[in-house]
């Protein structure tokens, strides 16, 4: 009894144990859920504002928020591409890598930015602004020598010249063989038509033959001269009397 006592408590405290973790686990993911719909809403809403100031503000401020938009545009598109592309190409981690240390840049381009947004001297903004811009230039054309060659590579990967040239004749041959074919019947039908023609064939050629072994030499030799078959009949009638008319005369 105190056995199966034992086994129900541990059997509960299992029980409990489980249901905590799986909580826990579901809290993170719903966390995780949360947070991710919260930075990509927004991300929407940065993006968006930086789309109406630029073709809104004039100047520096239209200038800045452009900056900003293209940064945040060529890292986030490169890194989508790369990670949708890894899982089919694992040598593309190394690149996920460069473009991690590219974002860091990114993200500190985009501070500066952000900053000179709100600063009142003009001077400043004038002084500050090209070296910002040349180097989220440089960012962002990083950014997308990353993402173009990705895709290149994947072209690449799925181009095969050769045997798409082999299947596309053999899908032409398959082609050209379902268009010219020719129903089982009639098949049937020309084969056996074809059998009997040879037969009848090899039957004339037998009984001409069997015709020559009973004829004389003279009688070979007139068939062979091309005559037909009542020309034939005639001329051995025609010899049987004249052999008929000798044998009185050597008699």
């Amino acid at each position: 009894m105190d056995v199966v006592v034992a086994l129900l408590a541990l059997f509960f405290v299992l029980c409990v144990a489980a249901g905590v973790v799986l909580t826990v686990k579901a809290t993170r993911a719903v966390k995780r859920g949360v947070e991710r719909t919260v930075a990509d809403t927004r991300k929407t809403v940065q993006e968006t504002t930086l789309k109406a100031r630029r073709a809104v503000q004039p100047g520096a401020a239209g200038d800045i928020a452009g900056l900003r938009l293209t940064l945040r545009s060529s890292v986030d598109s490169t890194r989508r591409e790369l990670e949708h592309a890894v899982e089919g190409d694992p040598g593309l981690r190394e690149s996920i890598g460069l473009l991690d240390r590219l974002h860091e840049y990114a993200r500190q381009v985009d501070g500066e930015l952000r900053h000179l947004e709100r600063e009142p001297d003009k001077s400043r903004v004038a002084e500050r602004l090209p070296e910002l811009r040349s180097r989220a230039e440089r960012i962002a054309q990083s950014a997308n020598s990353l993402r173009w060659a990705a895709q290149d590579r994947a072209r690449h990967t799925a181009e095969d010249e050769d045997g798409l040239d082999a299947l596309t004749t053999q899908i032409d041959l398959e082609t050209g063989a379902l268009r010219h074919w020719t129903p089982a019947a009639e098949q049937e039908s020309s084969e056996a038509a074809g059998a009997g023609k040879r037969s009848g064939e090899r039957s004339g050629k037998d009984a001409r033959a069997g015709d020559g072994a009973g004829r004389s030499p003279k009688q070979q030799a007139a068939l062979s001269s091309g005559g037909t078959a009542e020309g034939q009949d005639a001329f051995q009638a025609l010899l049987a009397k004249i052999e008929k008319l000798r044998k009185p005369e050597s008699a």
